[in-house]
């Protein structure tokens, strides 16, 4: 039975406790809070509010499409992408195809290779 004063639950991985986890995310907003109030009050005139795009000044009406942002990576992923886009058929059958294809086959792996001690 557990003890409702020490609610750690012992895994094969180690113990977990819900009151410790609270208390580290608490933590974590005390010293992002403590950051925050040390950060500048003011921001600066002139210069550091001018908009730049790539070194250059830019007027704010200035415009760049999503496909520019990423071409690079889109363009070395191009194979991945053109294999992605053919197998996605949008119907809805294939796709819980594919969802029951791999929870079998993680399934079998779990029981064959091991899964929890």
């Amino acid at each position: 039975m557990m003890n409702p004063f020490n609610p750690s639950i012992s895994t094969p991985s180690g113990i977990w406790n819900p009151l410790v986890w609270i208390l580290v995310f608490l933590l974590s907003l005390l010293i992002a809070y403590v950051i925050y109030l040390k950060g500048e009050k003011q921001r600066k005139k002139g210069m550091q509010e001018e908009i730049f795009l790539s070194g250059n000044k830019a007027d704010g009406n200035t415009h760049i499409k999503a496909s520019n942002i990423g071409w690079g990576y889109l363009e070395a992923m191009k194979g991945y992408y053109k294999l992605m886009r053919d197998i996605h058929t949008g119907i809805i059958n294939d796709y819980v195809g594919w969802f029951l294809g791999v929870l079998a086959t993680m399934l079998l792996i779990f029981l064959f290779w091991g899964g929890v001690r």
